[in-house]
């Protein structure tokens, strides 16, 4: 749903079964600041790929090509906006040298990794 960030427990909007009560239908603000929890680490995620959006305007761009998916690596690799985006959903496996294809035959550089410690490693 998109509230990762603020609502780590379910979403219960106020109804006549719960007595209206907005206790799981409120944002935790303050978890973002709790650097023993992973969400500071979602919260850089997001700050990153927002600046990857102003700086390459990637949801604006009209070519996207699915490079691969790979259902049992949990890997999802696609080109957008001249850029290559690889993701790995594994909960528990990390990549290193993974093959990917691509249509640019120039080196490439690494612009955004959520490898590094900031990112949750």
């Amino acid at each position: 749903m998109g509230n990762e960030f603020g609502h780590p427990e379910w979403i219960d909007f106020p109804r006549e079964g719960n007595n209206y009560s907005y206790h799981y239908c409120r944002r935790q603000w303050n978890l973002v600041d709790d650097s023993s929890l992973l969400f500071e680490c979602l919260n850089n995620f997001d700050i990153q790929m927002n600046k990857l959006e102003q700086t390459f305007g990637i949801m604006g761009a009209e070519d996207l090509f699915v490079t691969l998916k790979h259902e049992d690596d949990k890997v999802l690799v696609f080109e957008k906006a001249g850029l290559l985006f690889a993701f790995n959903f594994h909960p528990s496996k990390s990549f290193e040298s993974y093959r990917i294809g691509t249509k640019w035959s120039s080196d490439h550089i690494i612009l955004f990794d959520t490898d590094q410690e900031d990112q949750g490693g």
